[in-house]
C-alpha cells in the first residue's frame, strides 16, 4: 500500500484524497538540513507517536508509541551517532521536541528519509502531522486530525510514502 502526494496539497491513499500542506520550499530531490523542503522519494513510515493527554490512543495497526516530557528528534549535526533519530533530550543538542504547546505533534508519524545510517547534514524530522491552517512546513507533511485519524485506519506497517 503506498501513500501518494500527488500534488503540493494532496495526499491520496486506495480512493481517498486528503488535503495537506509541505514544506515552505516546495519538494527537492537535494535536501539539505534546515532548508525547508519536503524530500522526493518514496520512504517507509514509522511508528504512530500520540500525545496520551490530549488524544485517545487512535485505532490503528502501527505501533503506538506515547510522547513524554523528554523525547525530541535530533536534527544537530554536531551529533551524527543521534542524528535523525529519536533521543531523551540534552540541552546542548539541537531538536525537535515532540511534547509541544501546540497541537502539530499530538500525532505524528516519522517519514523514513535518510532513516537508517544518516547522512549528517541531508535532513532529519521529516514527519506526518497535524495543522489547523495549511501553512507550510518546515519539510513535514501535514494533515487536518480528522483526516489524518482516517489515514491511520488505512495505513499497514508496511505502506510507503511516494513523494514526487
Amino acid at each position: 500500500m503506498t501513500i501518494f502526494l500527488k500534488n503540493k496539497q494532496t495526499l491520496q491513499i486506495d480512493n481517498f484524497t486528503f488535503k495537506c500542506c509541505i514544506g515552505r520550499g516546495g519538494l527537492t530531490k537535494f535536501k539539505k538540513e534546515g532548508d525547508k523542503k519536503t524530500p522526493k522519494g518514496i520512504f517507509k513510515l514509522g511508528n504512530l507517536y500520540f500525545r496520551e493527554d490530549k488524544i485517545c490512543k487512535p485505532k490503528t495497526s502501527l505501533k503506538c508509541i506515547k510522547i513524554n516530557q523528554n523525547m525530541g528528534w535530533c536534527n544537530d549535526v554536531k551529533f551524527p551517532k543521534i542524528y535523525n533519530k529519536l533521543f531523551k533530550i540534552r540541552n546542548r543538542v539541537k531538536h525537535e521536541k515532540l511534547k509541544r504547546k501546540d497541537h502539530k505533534y499530538d500525532l505524528l508519524i516519522p517519514i523514513k528519509y535518510n532513516f537508517n545510517k544518516p547522512k549528517i547534514g541531508l535532513g532529519s524530522c521529516i514527519f506526518l502531522h497535524l495543522t489547523n491552517d495549511y501553512k507550510p512546513t518546515a519539510g513535514c507533511i501535514a494533515l487536518k486530525k480528522k483526516d489524518f485519524l482516517i489515514l491511520l485506519k488505512l495505513i499497514r506497517k508496511n505502506t510507503k510514502i511516494r513523494i514526487s
